[in-house]
């Protein structure tokens, strides 16, 4: 195993999670069905959203063995992933929300298909998802990474996603925590864009140095 690739698991797990942390499309789907369903009709949900995020890492470690034949390409993917990771930090800065309204609603549970579907829908609808791992992919783990090197980050990134969901929908119910939400979810996603442009301006200044 490369020396370089513990740090750069750490580095690609950290940057992993604190985008985890702000709420976007999946969060806030995932909100709705706890508030309305609990975990009994959440719990597809996190099974297809966490699929959906599989099978985009899985998309890029396939591309992965044709950009480490052309060092100028995997350049340019590499500062794309870069200046991706900057974009989408300072979009989390400058779109800081302030207050989540949940809403209760009642209605028939829906079946575990449905939730599946409905998951997996709102995770590769999201065309971000996929730039994203690609660039985390590329950018921060380097060129000489290994397939069981992948394989593993693959997993791991899976696994982070399905339990973060698990988590979200086992506490968003709870009515303290629907009251705390609307005034951490700012901060949150400024913590998450101020980390996500520090990682992005960590890959700019390897090429600098």
């Amino acid at each position: 195993m490369s020396v370089l690739f513990p740090s750069a698991f750490l580095a690609l797990a950290l940057s992993h999670f604190v985008a985890l942390l702000s709420p976007g499309p999946d969060f806030f789907l995932l909100t709705g069905y706890a508030i309305r369903y609990r975990l009994r009709g959440s719990f597809g949900l996190c099974l297809g959203i966490a699929a959906g995020n599989g099978l985009y890492i899985l998309l890029a470690i396939i591309g992965w063995s044709a950009l480490r034949q052309f060092t100028l390409l995997f350049t340019v993917i590499e500062l794309a992933g870069a200046a991706y990771l900057l974009w989408i930090g300072m979009q989390l800065i400058r779109y800081a929300t302030t207050s989540l309204a949940l809403e209760k609603v009642q209605g028939n549970c829906p079946s575990l298909p449905q939730q599946l579907l409905l998951g997996l829908g709102s995770a590769m609808l999201n065309p971000k998802n996929a730039l994203f791992y690609l660039s985390l992919m590329t950018a921060l783990l380097g060129p000489q990474v290994t397939l069981l090197q992948q394989t593993t980050c693959g997993v791991w990134m899976v696994t982070v996603v399905l339990g973060w969901d698990l988590l979200v929908v086992k506490l968003i119910s709870l009515p303290h925590i629907q009251r705390s939400l609307q005034h951490y979810i700012g901060w949150i996603e400024r913590t998450a864009g101020i980390v996500l442009m520090g990682f992005g301006g960590w890959i700019l200044w390897r090429f600098l140095v």
